[in-house]
């Protein structure tokens, strides 16, 4: 790693290189073609291909193709061999740095802690997939999760038809509204346990960290807003974010949470990210 590590820390130390980076470790565990990174980092084409190039012969970026495309995602393992290496051993894990590190502990990585978890579901306008994924988290398991939703940008209001399919699943609405992540960052927030991106908009846009480290994942999906066509096409587009949630939160309310620490649990969010929610049917969705 002696020369591996400078590479990469030059390499992370171009303003827009890092914002490549910061970007789809945001996106994590998607990947992303060119074009959609170009257009959130706002930089041409054929300077995103340097910048890419440089962050691969770092090792920190792996290129795939499908078909005609390329896709972008971050080697997770190099990164956290970077982090490691400079924690671990140019910092000689002085307690001043590597104390306050959930990661770091010399007993091991702590288990969560056994109370309720908040859990905060974020897409751009708050009127439809994150309203779902508050509610079905609400309603399968309430007694062990506080569920809440909000935008970057949200709407006045809820959209119509994803209030309509709540209701015709017997689903409580009176508790929604449409919400600003700001109340979630001020002093009488709840303490955030998770945090989940469900729309790319969203996940794209720069953050501020969030405090005490919730655990993080992105479960971006199409959005059914954007849907043209009948009223019956349209809801069709509803009710398929209807399910693809309900696939991925039944999966995440499962998890064996008194028998995970962070790191693990880190992961099954992530691996959560890959079900295939393409060809959820009719009868799933109920």
């Amino acid at each position: 790693m002696e020369k591996e590590i400078p590479d990469r820390l030059m390499t992370l130390g171009h303003p827009q290189r890092l914002a490549i980076f910061r970007l789809l470790m945001r996106r994590f565990p998607d990947r992303l073609p060119a074009g959609e990174i170009a257009e959130t980092i706002g930089v041409k084409p054929s300077t995103l291909s340097a910048y890419l190039a440089a962050l691969m012969r770092s090792d920190l970026v792996t290129q795939t193709r499908l078909g005609t495309s390329l896709l972008y995602s971050l080697d997770m393992t190099q990164v956290r061999q970077t982090f490691d290496y400079l924690l671990r051993d140019c910092c000689r894990g002085r307690p001043e740095f590597c104390a306050p590190s959930p990661f770091l502990s010399e007993t091991g990585v702590p288990p969560m802690p056994d109370r309720k978890y908040n859990v905060l579901f974020i897409c751009t306008g708050n009127s439809a997939r994150s309203i779902f994924a508050e509610t079905l988290l609400r309603e399968i398991a309430g007694d062990r999760f506080n569920a809440y939703s909000a935008g970057t940008k949200p709407s006045s209001e809820l959209n119509p038809i994803a209030v309509e399919l709540l209701h015709q699943k017997g689903h409580d609405i009176a508790p929604l509204r449409a919400k600003n992540v700001s109340e979630f960052s001020c002093e009488s927030a709840p303490d955030l346990d998770f945090v989940f991106t469900v729309c790319n908009q969203a996940a794209n846009e720069e953050c501020p960290a969030w405090e005490g480290q919730p655990i993080s994942g992105h479960w971006g999906m199409p959005d059914p807003v954007k849907a043209t066509g009948t009223e019956a096409e349209k809801m069709l587009a509803f009710q398929q974010a209807y399910g693809a949630l309900k696939h991925r939160i039944e999966a995440f309310t499962a998890l064996p949470f008194a028998q995970l620490d962070r790191i693990s649990l880190q992961a099954a969010v992530d691996d959560i990210a890959q079900i295939d929610t393409t060809q959820t049917s009719p009868e799933e969705i109920r």
